[in-house]
């Protein structure tokens, strides 16, 4: 028997990869902080644990494959208040962010095409292209830099005639920046020179620090036609489990493809869509107890590991992710060292090491993603042991 060629092409999640490390030491009766992962500790709304408490039927049946309309007329609503004309015909409905994103890709390029993607990037990119055999083409960003994007001049340098795409993600995971007005303007003019989609992932819409502001893609009317944006609401109303995001397209075409998409799986989970229902009809003013929280959060991150030898990172602009270079000469080895050797009063911490977040080879292997998720003490904790253990590290690159 042969196992496909496609299943060994795919990546390990750099997120998720080093678990079983974590496992043993939580067996052993180690405290794991665990940074490694964007699952927020804040509270599901309560409102959409009451909608699941009065959720009642008598069978869980099959939806419609495009998602229910109650559902796509609250996602259209609440787009309204970002000042985006959304009709409920332009949403589909999708089994999690991960499956927009696998539609997405799936309409705009085939077997072999590219897509051209800033890096670092949420590392699920790589795992859904190497599943439908396409390639991702890099533009590299810098933490000296913020990760803000290069000149435009980088995009022309790696289009080719296999080019159908550029992918952003604003706010970014795994960087936390918020790419301007002007920067996605750049790139909007650059798709629709190109004549080929862009499409955005917007899962992070409502954390933005410092007063800044997130600018969609769907701002730009004259690029409706290539512009597909990909949303969740696990991040958004802390539902990660939900599993229920959202295709957004002006293209008529593109929400028919998606449509043919959605039904070759039936239908999204029905429970979860009522869900979902009363988690978008929140009032607007339930994001700002949650961005004050998670700015809170930043700043911990901030403060502790700012100006620190070795150590480079700009301030995290929102999501609740920061990419960090480290003094160290393997991330991978670092994180794992964390989980194995290192104690501190019984307790350690879990990283994602930052390799698996780039496609060009050899590039952020003395960076980690922290996921800034934990509450403030936990997180000052967290911070404290971070700065020790990289004292005690035997594989640092410097003093």
């Amino acid at each position: 028997m042969r196992i496909s060629n496609r299943a060994k092409r795919l990546q390990w999640s750099p997120i998720r990869k080093l678990i079983p490390y974590a496992n043993k030491a939580k067996e052993e009766g180690v405290r794991v902080y665990h940074l490694n992962i964007g699952q927020p500790d804040i509270k599901t709304p309560p409102e959409v644990l009451l909608a699941l408490k009065e959720f009642e039927t008598e069978v869980i049946s099959y939806g419609p494959s495009q998602g229910i309309p109650e559902l796509r007329k609250a996602v259209a609503r609440y787009m309204g208040h970002y000042d985006i004309e959304v009709d409920p015909d332009e949403v589909v409905i999708t089994n999690g962010g991960s499956e927009a994103l696998l539609f997405a890709f799936s309409i705009v390029a085939d077997d072999g095409d590219e897509i051209i993607v800033p890096e670092p990037f949420y590392t699920n990119y790589n795992g859904i292209s190497q599943i439908l055999g396409i390639k991702l083409v890099p533009v590299t960003t810098k933490a000296e830099e913020g990760f803000h994007l290069p000149p435009i001049e980088e995009f022309e340098k790696v289009f080719t005639d296999k080019t159908r795409a550029v992918l952003l993600c604003t706010p970014n995971n795994p960087t936390g920046t918020i790419l301007t007005e002007e920067e996605m303007r750049m790139v909007v003019d650059f798709i629709k020179k190109k004549g080929i989609f862009l499409i955005t992932d917007e899962v992070y819409r409502e954390f933005t620090f410092d007063g800044k502001k997130h600018t969609s893609a769907l701002k730009f009317k004259d690029a409706w036609d290539q512009v597909i944006v990909v949303d969740s609401v696990s991040k958004r109303f802390s539902m990660c489990g939900a599993r229920i995001g959202n295709i957004i397209a002006k293209n008529r075409e593109i929400v028919t493809e998606a449509i043919k998409f959605a039904q070759a799986r039936l239908c999204p989970p029905t429970v979860e869509q009522h869900l979902a229902v009363a988690a978008y009809n929140l009032p607007m003013e339930y994001f700002d107890g949650v961005r004050e929280e998670y700015e809170r959060r930043r700043n911990v991150v901030w403060n502790r590991l700012k100006g620190q030898k070795g150590i480079v990172l700009e301030k995290p602009e929102g999501a609740f992710y920061t990419v960090v270079k480290l003094p160290v000469d393997d991330s991978e080895a670092f994180a794992k060292w964390l989980l194995t050797d290192y104690r501190n009063r019984g307790e350690t911490l879990m990283v994602a090491p930052a390799g698996g977040f780039y496609a060009t080879e050899g590039k952020g292997t003395d960076e980690v993603r922290i996921a800034y998720v934990l509450e403030v003490e936990k997180l000052e904790r967290a911070m404290d042991m971070l700065l020790d253990a990289l004292q005690k590290y035997p594989g640092k690159s410097c003093d």
